[in-house]
């Protein structure tokens, strides 16, 4: 009886299936927890990646807006406001200013063994890397066992990075210095009273400013930059001459001789001395100088002899081309008269400069008794549209200017084109008389002096005047590109 109840309650305990599913859950319980626990741990690791490619991505942005010498100290402030400060808890916060050398078609890294991603050559940018590890917790429970071992824990070093370049915008110039062969190519020795009236200037070296910012506005410059300007920046390389595209004119306008297509045949009379006639030159006459529409040769030096108004036929403009002279006022006042040609466009003159280096001849304006006024204003279309006073690139000799705006007074409406000529600003360049307030002065180097100025130039002004403005890039904030 005993046996026989004994079997029976085995079969039954056999056949029971209650409590199987509490038992199999208390057997994975454990793992079960441990994934969780692993899973929490993971989700903890995304977060603290995520504060820091956020702080790196700050610092980055902060660096490229910085961009002076103390860019990586700001770039760690910016990152310690996220709570990575440098140097502590095992926190690293690495900041490079990188800059493109030759870059190729496969991006190749430079010396740092980094480059400034989809950027030319010469573009600078700023790297924030951020590095810091975190105690494992339940992670271990699976057998993971970090990445590092700090004072007997083992941790997880979790990182971030970002890259930032400075945002820029077109800023247009009405200054430039195209020289590479002196220290600066923009001076001045201390004018209080000089004011280029917010004019963004543009050195091809350095900008040396003593004493007084000239009343610019951006000054650009490659190598360093003392004191001109309201705002100053670096850039990497000599800009490139924005008007060398007019040379052509000396082949589409002038002919195949270029700008020395002239009946000179080598007779170049000039000046004996102050206010005399030349010999043999040219004396324009006065009041009224006719002259034919388009090119006008003449050889040696021009003298005024009166106050003279250059009168090409109505509706036409005008080119005044002096070989190997210069253009005396000797105490007067040279003008143009302005009409409008078929399209309602204002009417001007270009007054070139050309001819060779023989030693001796002057390529300029000047006025070798004091007093004089150049008042002229540029064509608003045509080949020299804008174009004012023109130096041919090709002369090297003859060319400096040493009181412009001074002597003669300077009332011009248009470029001033001189690349390889030195020019001492003594006065105030303004605007022609009923002309568009634009003036663009480009030479080799520039020094401003006395009351030396430029009149305030207005970009829509010079869009009318026909002047294309040459242009550089201000800093404007700043931009991720990685």
């Amino acid at each position: 009886m005993a046996l026989s109840y004994l079997l029976n309650q085995l079969r039954r305990l056999r056949r029971d299936e209650r409590g199987a599913t509490a038992v199999m859950m208390g057997l994975l319980a454990i793992p079960l927890v441990g994934f969780m626990a692993v899973g929490f741990e993971v989700s903890n690791w995304y977060m603290i990646t995520r504060s820091m490619q956020n702080a790196a991505d700050a610092a980055a942005v902060a660096a490229a807006l910085n961009g002076g010498s103390t860019y990586a100290v700001e770039a760690q402030d910016v990152a310690a406001t996220y709570g990575f400060v440098n140097g502590q808890n095992n926190v690293t916060v690495t900041v490079t200013q990188v800059t493109n050398t030759t870059l190729g078609p496969s991006n190749a890294p430079g010396p740092n063994n980094m480059f400034c991603p989809n950027l030319p050559a010469g573009a600078v940018c700023y790297n924030v890397a951020i590095s810091g590890y975190t105690p494992l917790l339940m992670s271990q429970v699976v057998g993971y066992q970090g990445n590092a071992n700090i004072s007997g824990a083992l941790q997880k070093q979790l990182a971030a990075s970002a890259m930032a370049t400075p945002g820029t915008r077109p800023a247009d110039l009405c200054l430039m210095a195209l020289g590479t062969t002196q220290p600066q190519d923009i001076r001045t020795n201390g004018s209080p009273t000089a004011n280029l009236n917010g004019c963004n200037t543009l050195s091809n070296t350095a900008a040396q400013c003593n004493g007084h910012n000239l009343g610019a506005g951006t000054s650009f410059a490659v190598g360093a930059n003392n004191g001109c300007g309201v705002q100053q920046a670096t850039i990497p390389q000599p800009a490139p001459d924005p008007y060398a595209y007019l040379a052509v004119n000396n082949a589409s306008v002038l002919g195949s001789a270029g700008l020395s297509a002239s009946p000179c045949n080598g007779n170049y009379p000039q000046e004996t001395g102050k206010n005399k006639n030349i010999s043999g030159g040219y004396n324009p006459p006065t009041p009224t100088w006719n002259v034919q529409a388009g090119n006008n040769f003449f050889c040696g030096d021009v003298l005024l002899t009166g106050d003279t108004t250059i009168t090409p036929p109505v509706g036409q403009s005008a080119v005044i081309i002096i070989e190997n002279g210069q253009l005396d006022l000797a105490g007067h006042t040279l003008t143009n008269a302005v009409t409008t040609d078929a399209s309602g466009n204002p009417t001007g003159v270009t007054i070139v400069f050309s001819g060779d280096n023989t030693s001796g001849y002057t390529h300029a304006p000047t006025d070798n008794q004091g007093g004089g006024t150049l008042n002229i204003s540029a064509p608003t279309s045509g080949p020299w549209s804008g174009v004012a006073l023109y130096q041919d690139p090709g002369l090297t000799t003859g060319l400096d200017v040493y009181a412009a705006g001074n002597s003669p007074s300077w009332l011009i409406t248009g470029i001033i084109y001189m690349p390889h000529a030195s020019i001492e600003l003594k006065g105030a360049i303004d605007k022609s008389q009923g002309g568009h307030r634009c003036v663009v002065l480009v030479a080799d180097h520039v020094l401003i002096d006395g009351t030396g100025g430029i009149a305030k130039t207005d970009m829509g002004e010079c869009t009318q005047a026909g002047v294309a403005m040459p242009v550089a890039a201000t800093p404007s904030g700043a931009q991720l590109i990685l």
